[in-house]
């Protein structure tokens, strides 16, 4: 499944960034801060001239100018000057120190906002410690550093390294379009009653809510009935119209499960596989034409929802150009409140709450199998216990992937 390639490129306003995968490496274009800035509200000073400054012994500065925000002063401060500065002031040439205007007091003329004002005198009571409360430039970043690589969902902390930079057109990959496709003549839209042997349709809310979590555009293409040229006819039109297609419904092998023979008929390579060796799950089908995927999931809520997490959301993170399409690795670590067991041949994914105990999670399985929809509603999320493993005690450790 990861074999379906990354989709195109496009550049979009930094307003719209958040949550998009970046498409190029961001290497900073100059250092950051550029220049050295004060860490703090006080005075630009020479160390020297501070050195012996005390409580008992303070040491008395000209105040040659005071810098207001957005500005800065051009000359140089020589011995036995200071110049006013707020947090976030270049540091002006010749100062090699900030000191806090905590350890200052006027000597003669009026104080404003804290400060002296320019061509009065300030009184010192500490030293100033060479580059103490300076930033110096580069101290954040240096030039030609790489400090976003293509393939990263970009955060809201992103954004702030991409305005620093003047970056307000973000190379970005596309978002995903797939459209999502209910199928089955039991299935009505959820607004009706249904009909004796009907039950309304959910799967489509769902997983068009999952692809939308997972960065894709969600296409919600309606309701087909059991039939067969019907259905056919359907797909190859939303495969044509979108960059992927996810049916519910009908993904077994009973006479009236129609889509893996609708997925035979797509242009090569077609069906990759058919089933799965998990729960639940198991009849999900896999196709591809060309590069488009068409994933055929079971009509039941919950195993559409476990093989999203497992498989789909994956799916759409690579087609989205994410770097590390794994969603796991963010998973919970978990103790299970009672033992498991399942074939060793199998991975599982029950439905888990989770509880908080002495500082560590327990996971509780809750009952119900894949046609419930309960065990999803009061779950905090996925435990995943893989093939191979065949019994968990209690106090076993799962990995939880919580529901977001």
């Amino acid at each position: 499944m990861l074999e379906v390639p990354p989709l195109g490129t496009e550049q979009v306003t930094l307003r719209e960034a958040a949550g998009r995968v970046l498409a190029q490496t961001v290497v900073a274009a100059h250092d950051l801060p550029p220049t050295r800035l004060s860490a703090m509200d006080g005075y630009a000073v020479r160390s020297a001239d501070l050195r012996d400054a005390s409580d008992g012994a303070s040491v008395v500065l000209r105040v040659v100018a005071s810098i207001a925000a957005g500005t800065t002063f051009t000359g140089i401060v020589g011995p036995g000057e200071a110049v006013a500065i707020p947090t976030g002031g270049v540091v002006p040439e010749g100062a090699d120190a900030v000191v806090m205007v905590e350890f200052t007091a006027p000597v003669e003329g009026a104080g404003v906002g804290g400060y002296v004002q320019a061509g009065a005198w300030v009184r010192v009571s500490r030293p100033a410690p060479v580059h103490a409360n300076v930033v110096q430039a580069g101290d954040d970043l240096k030039a030609g550093a790489e400090i976003l690589g293509a393939g990263r969902r970009l955060r809201a902390g992103d954004l702030a390294a991409l305005a620093s930079f003047g970056l307000v057109d973000v190379p970005v990959y596309r978002r995903p379009r797939i459209a999502v496709l209910a199928t089955g003549s039991e299935i009505c839209p959820p607004e009706k009653t249904p009909r004796p042997g009907q039950v309304r349709d959910s799967n489509q809310y769902v997983i068009c809510a999952e692809v939308e979590s997972a960065g894709g555009i969600a296409v919600a293409a309606g309701i087909v009935a059991d039939d067969l040229d019907h259905l056919r006819s359907t797909v190859l039109r939303l495969v044509a119209q979108n960059d992927g297609v996810i049916l519910s419904g009908g993904s077994s092998v009973g006479p009236k499960d129609l889509t893996g023979r609708v997925l035979a008929a797509l242009a090569p390579p077609g069906v990759l596989f058919h089933g799965i060796d998990i729960r639940p799950g198991k009849p999900t089908v896999f196709a591809r034409a060309g590069a488009k995927p068409v994933v055929g999931m079971p009509g039941f809520p919950t195993s559409s929802m476990v093989v999203f997490e497992a498989f789909v959301r994956p799916l759409l993170a690579r087609m989205g150009g994410e770097s590390t399409p794994d969603t796991w690795p963010a998973a919970v670590p978990a103790r299970l409140t009672s033992g498991y067991a399942k074939p060793a041949s199998r991975e599982d994914y029950p439905r888990v709450r989770l509880v908080e105990r002495d500082g560590a999670w327990w996971a509780d399985v809750l009952p119900g199998g894949s046609a419930a929809i309960s065990n999803v509603i009061f779950a905090d999320g996925l435990a995943r216990i893989p093939a191979g493993i065949e019994r968990l005690d209690e106090g076993g450790l799962v990995a939880v992937r919580r529901f977001g």
